[in-house]
């Protein structure tokens, strides 16, 4: 059992070798960057402290010297900085998994540290001059400016509007991003570690899914302010790009979990919430239809008297 632990965590160090060198091959990077926290999250809870850190700071070594001798010394140290960068999330959520912490736990831990940490490397990115935030709206103006003339004259506002717009909306990017990659770690951690015989809890079915009922409260009052606040510049308005977006899409969220009930009590095929799926994939206005049925879920008991019938 024990030569079987060994030769797993050294196919997880591998892995995770690989994964890491990846990066500067596009366009597989696009996929294997969103795997970064996997290998990792397996190796820290299958092991102790003490040998987690041997097979990390080998696994460190093993890409640096690598990326130094097939490109150069700096492409090495961004490597290692990287996955730097994703070890407090790994280290949270993996003492989590270890206290067999509820998912919902170990989701939003894992969520907040990496947001946390995004913030902070924006915050000191600015102290020390680099502007991340200018330099992103000159990326967004140039990749707007090779767009063809046709498609550009169509845009409904004027390109300064829109990448203003695009840069109060960094907050919303970041939530995404944090939420996406621990929701995408947690996953397929959990799989491959039940796999081995770990009990990691995992989510209810998404029809026992309930957002609290002050949700509804801060929807209605952002949408209430969406009708009257019109300075674009002001905190406001900032507030409400970003929060508008996230509360929309977790009543939409909540509607499936209404559609996944009522098949569930009636035992109706699963196509019905298949096909509200597929709305809000490829039919964007059902998001806000969507989200008003998610309201009603929360803030009345429809589903205890759909119980009692």
């Amino acid at each position: 059992m024990e030569g079987t632990t060994k030769s797993r965590m050294l196919g997880w160090s591998i892995a995770y070798i690989v994964l890491l060198l990846s990066i500067i091959l596009p366009p597989i990077n696009l996929i294997t960057a969103c795997l970064l926290m996997v290998p990792v999250l397996v190796m820290y809870v299958k092991l102790g402290t003490q040998r987690f850190l041997i097979h990390y700071i080998v696994c460190l070594a093993a890409v640096y010297v690598l990326s130094s001798m097939l490109l150069a010394g700096w492409v090495g140290a961004i490597m290692v900085s990287i996955s730097l960068f994703f070890l407090p999330p790994v280290i949270q959520m993996g003492n989590l998994y270890k206290k067999r912490a509820p998912a919902r736990t170990v989701l939003t831990v894992g969520t907040v540290t990496l947001l946390a940490e995004l913030l902070l490397s924006l915050i000191v990115s600015n102290v020390l001059g680099l502007e991340p935030v200018s330099k992103m709206k000159q990326f967004m103006i140039e990749s707007v400016q090779t767009l063809p003339p046709q498609l550009q004259s169509v845009m409904a506002i004027d390109l300064d509007t829109l990448v203003q717009l695009m840069v109060q909306m960094l907050p919303l990017y970041m939530i995404g991003f944090s939420l996406f990659y621990v929701v995408v770690s947690h996953w397929l951690a959990r799989r491959a570690l039940v796999r081995s015989g770990e009990s990691i809890p995992a989510f209810k079915p998404i029809r026992d899914w309930m957002l609290p009922k002050s949700f509804v409260w801060f929807y209605l009052i952002a949408l209430i302010l969406e009708m009257f606040v019109r300075d674009s510049k002001s905190i406001v308005f900032t507030m409400l790009l970003n929060l508008l977006p996230l509360l929309t899409a977790a009543f939409a969220l909540q509607a499936l979990s209404f559609l996944f009930y009522l098949a569930h009590v009636n035992r109706w095929n699963k196509v019905v919430p298949v096909i509200g799926i597929l709305l809000l994939l490829f039919f964007p206005p059902a998001y806000f239809l969507f989200s008003l049925l998610g309201v009603f879920d929360v803030a009345f008991p429809i589903r205890d008297r759909l119980t009692r019938k």
